[in-house]
């Protein structure tokens, strides 16, 4: 490339210096002397064309052997990997030979196997064959020796085995329960024991009747009136019975409503106090002696809100709360009974860390609703809910209200504290009195309760029906399925019957060994 440049600039330099000479016309010195000039300036651009020449030459042999020996070397490597590739494919040809051989060899092995499991099996269905015929042979042999047929061995079998599992089950059963019973017991003991213990009341078991005290008995004439007109009057204006006998300087009220009967002692005492008794006073005192105590309700439920260190009740809530003062509930005074039961609810929460003051709300006013007019129906659980929930209450001591005797789900865990306390404060003895017919039917629902189990043969009421104790019979009923039929007597108790405090039942089974000398 270089020569082919070189020559004609060469060429192109010569005929310049050649033109130069002919047109000098100095002289042919001149002209000889650029002619000289010319040919060496063409031996040189000679030279040098043949001396890049053969440097080129070299440049590209060079490049030649350089490829030619990356060309060898690529044609080498790839030789060796198809050596390599080729070694690799007799080696895992070697191995699939080796497997082929070993899968033969198993196939074979296989094959021999199952020959001889066939022949086995053929071995085992005869012999379980004889087996079944000896077997047939064995039950018949038995049958013959029991005098059982194999219905019934298998029946009287598994019934065997089904007490022998009863049984089992019912001492697991009494080991859960006990331990249960001992954990939970402790805890609810303790905290059940300290709120009691802080917490005093007195019971006062009411009455029927007020007997009201006269200074002589010439004031019985004037009270009974002319013709009985002013004993008459009196009984329509309070709805109270006037009981006027032979008892010395005293008068008998008679009334199952013990607002009432405060009405009536409090009018009677202001009309032999003032001295003027007829028809007309009678009404106009016992009229005004009944505002008069309706405001004391409303004082009486103001004084137990901040006894109890509470505020914020409505007017109406106020109202009935006092009216619990005149109200008994089994003979127990309702109002002494909530201030008890809100205390006894205030301490457990406050020892559970709940709201102490929302407890002793719903324990003051659980039993609102036994102080509603009759002419409202329902039970006065949901109607004390209904009403707290009208009057602002919040909503935890609506539910509490509502769900201490299970009239409703609960919500929170003062309900169950309110329950509990319920319990406790109806529980204290002499805090409730019943009557004796209704005393005697509870013994004997009692006693029927337990008497309707199998396995029992006598049931005694004793305590005052606190405890009920069943005698069993041995033979029918062994210790583990006592513990079971004491467990089944107290749920049904306490599933179906009503009854104040709790019930102890106590299952006893006693075995007797008797024998004669002759």
């Amino acid at each position: 490339m270089h020569l082919d440049i070189i020559i004609p600039v060469v060429l192109l330099g010569a005929g310049v210096v050649l033109g130069w000479v002919l047109n000098v016309k100095n002289g042919q010195n001149r002209i000889a002397s650029a002619k000289e000039a010319a040919r060496k300036v063409l031996l040189d651009a000679e030279k040098e064309a043949e001396t890049l020449k053969r440097e080129k030459l070299l440049e590209v042999k060079d490049e030649w052997y350089s490829k030619k020996k990356e060309f060898d070397s690529d044609v080498q490597s790839k030789k060796n990997k198809l050596q390599a590739q080729e070694k690799a494919l007799e080696v895992r040809e070697e191995n699939i030979d080796r497997k082929v051989e070993l899968l033969g060899k198993k196939e074979r092995e296989q094959l021999n196997l199952k020959r001889s499991l066939e022949e086995r099996a053929r071995t085992l269905d005869g012999r379980q064959t004889e087996l079944d015929r000896l077997v047939a042979e064995e039950n018949i042999r038995l049958e013959r020796t029991s005098g059982l047929s194999r219905e019934e061995a298998k029946k009287q079998l598994i019934d065997n085995l089904a007490n022998e599992a009863r049984q089992e089950a019912a001492l697991l059963l009494k080991e859960i329960r006990d331990k249960a019973r001992d954990d939970a017991k402790k805890e609810a003991q303790k905290l059940i024991v300290q709120a009691i213990q802080r917490t005093a009341a007195d019971h006062s078991v009411e009455t029927t009747v007020s007997v009201l005290n006269i200074q002589s008995d010439e004031m019985k004439g004037r009270i009974i009136g002319r013709e009985g007109r002013n004993i008459r009057a009196f009984e329509a204006a309070t709805g109270v019975d006037v009981i006027v006998d032979d008892t010395p300087e005293a008068v008998i009220l008679s009334a199952f409503d013990p607002f009432r009967r405060e009405v009536a002692r409090v009018s009677l005492e202001r009309l032999i106090a003032d001295g003027r008794i007829h028809p007309a006073r009678i009404e106009e005192v016992v009229e005004k002696v009944r505002c008069e105590l309706e405001e004391e309700v409303i004082r009486v439920g103001e004084n137990t809100l901040l006894e109890m260190g509470l505020h914020g009740a409505h007017k109406e809530l106020l109202r009935l709360l006092g009216r619990m003062k005149y109200r008994s509930s089994y003979g127990q005074n309702m109002l002494q009974h909530s201030i008890e039961v809100a205390y006894l609810t205030g301490m457990m929460a406050a020892e559970l860390g709940l709201d102490a003051n929302l407890a002793k709300r719903s324990g003051l006013f659980h039993d609102i609703g036994k102080c509603v007019d009759r002419s409202v129906e329902g039970p006065h659980a949901l109607l004390g809910m209904e009403i707290a929930k009208k009057y602002g209450e919040h909503a935890l001591v609506a539910n509490a209200i509502g769900s201490h005797h299970d009239d409703v789900p609960m919500e929170s865990p003062i309900a169950p504290l309110v329950q509990a306390a319920d319990a406790i404060s109806g529980a204290r003895p002499g805090a409730r009195r019943e009557s004796v017919e209704g005393y005697v039917k509870r013994l004997e629902k009692l006693e029927a309760f337990a008497q309707s189990f199998q396995g029992v043969a006598k049931t005694y009421a004793i305590q005052a029906g606190r405890e009920v104790r069943v005698v069993v019979e041995q033979d029918r009923v062994d210790d583990a399925m006592a513990d079971q039929l004491a467990h089944d007597i107290s749920a049904k108790i306490q599933r179906e019957m009503e009854y104040p405090g709790q019930i102890k039942v106590t299952v006893i089974r006693e075995f007797r060994s008797v024998a004669y000398a002759k």
